[in-house]
């Protein structure tokens, strides 16, 4: 009874919005890889839909010719949020760190950061919009945490200063809002 009581309280405390899941090709048309080539790297990320329906980010991240990075980026309309916003994220990872990046705009030149460790297993991972800090180029910048009404960029990122092959799975990313 406690556990109906309570599953009860958060339903009808929270509203939660899935803003995207991968259920099909046409959930991957919004998605697009933006690897470290971009500054004369050589890493290599792709996006595919698998068998079971969930976005596969995978890839091999080099170090050669200063690169480091593979990120996978969602440039969308604005989604409404509050200060109370978080994200849930679903995602089955490799046992490897992942960067989560929202910005404000598509023209800002920062992004708000956070990290998150995948296990092997499916994990649901909250992320409080208001913890993500400022980072722009691998440098965390002096200024608030996310604050603003809105965002328009979404984005996953692996870059951990080593050469290494990587596997995110991901099924569903949701905003709860209170």
């Amino acid at each position: 009874m406690k556990f109906l009581i309570a599953a009860l309280f958060f339903i009808l405390t929270f509203n939660t919005t899935v803003l995207f899941d991968f259920n099909d090709d046409k959930s991957l048309e919004q998605w697009r890889i933006e690897d470290d080539v971009v500054m004369g790297g050589r890493s290599d990320g792709n996006f595919r839909l698998d068998e079971n329906g969930y976005g596969v980010f995978e890839g091999d991240v080099s170090l050669e010719n200063n690169g480091g990075f593979s990120s996978l980026i969602n440039r969308h309309e604005p989604i409404a949020v509050t200060e109370e916003s978080k994200f849930l994220l679903r995602v089955k990872g490799d046992g490897k760190r992942y960067q989560f990046r929202v910005k404000r705009s598509r023209r800002d030149y920062q992004s708000y950061v956070t990290y998150f460790e995948t296990n092997g297993e499916w994990q649901e991972i909250e992320i409080a919009l208001s913890d993500m800090y400022p980072n722009y180029r691998g440098n965390r910048l002096s200024g608030p945490n996310f604050n603003h009404d809105s965002f328009e960029v979404t984005r996953f990122f692996i870059g951990n200063s080593e050469p290494q092959s990587f596997r995110l799975l991901i099924d569903e990313i949701s905003l709860i809002t209170e």
